[in-house]
């Protein structure tokens, strides 16, 4: 995992963890999945960081960059 990227991820235990690439501890936990993105977003966005969303069963469902992406989208809209 790359060092400035927030996982928002499902626990064993049922709840929702922002989780900071290299870290051990979550950044917060979280009921609901919603909460738990909407916390992680600030997060990313306040360290300019990536913010990667997983399913329950730990599958990525979506990424946003917040900050300077390395590898920028070629559409332009």
């Amino acid at each position: 995992m790359k060092k400035n990227q927030i996982h928002t991820v499902k626990a064993q235990d049922g709840q929702w963890k922002n989780i900071r690439a290299g870290a051990q501890r979550a950044s917060g936990v979280y009921s609901t999945k919603a909460k738990a993105v909407e916390e992680g977003r600030k997060i990313a966005k306040r360290s300019e960081a990536e913010h990667i969303i997983h399913l329950f069963n730990g599958k990525i469902q979506n990424s946003n960059s917040y900050g300077k992406d390395p590898c920028p989208p070629v559409d332009k809209k």
